[in-house]
Parts: structure tokens; sequence; C-alpha cells
């Protein structure tokens, strides 16, 4: 893959990493918590994923570690978009 290639895909949506999980069991990527259940469904930890949207993190548990939190996440298209 081209570097301007790889540009592409990290522009496609908020955020591209991969996913981790902390020492509380908390999926994340990036400074993102991912929603347990979707990743528990369709993907699992060091998966590389596109996050499309984000909202606030409704939970005082763990919004002080991480303030932004995405449900809307899908595996990273590594397609090159057309020029």
């Amino acid at each position: 893959m081209t570097k301007k290639n790889e540009v592409n895909m990290m522009n496609k949506g908020v955020y591209t990493g991969k996913i981790e999980k902390d020492e509380n069991g908390n999926f994340f990527c990036g400074e993102y918590l991912l929603d347990y259940k979707e990743v528990m469904s369709s993907f699992k930890e060091g998966d590389l994923i596109t996050i499309k949207t984000v909202i606030v993190n409704p939970s005082d548990k763990s919004y002080g570690t991480y303030p932004k939190k995405s449900r809307n996440f899908a595996l990273a298209n590594m397609k090159p978009e057309n020029d």
C-alpha cells in the first residue's frame, strides 16, 4: 500500500486504529471507548477499524478515561479511494 493510499484510508472516518482492551475490560481504539456488545458480537481485539461517528460517553464510570464513545465503527476499508 502506498503512503497516499494509507492517508486516504485514514481519512475515511473519525479515526482508524486497532481495537485494544484495557485492564478494566473496556474495548477502545485510540482515545475512543468502543461499545462492548458491538465489539463482542462482530469484532475481536486487534482488528483494524474505522470509527464513523462519536458521542460523549454517557457512563460516569469510564468517562474520566474515555470522554468519547463510538457505537458506529466497521472494519477498516483497505481499498484505495478513486483519485
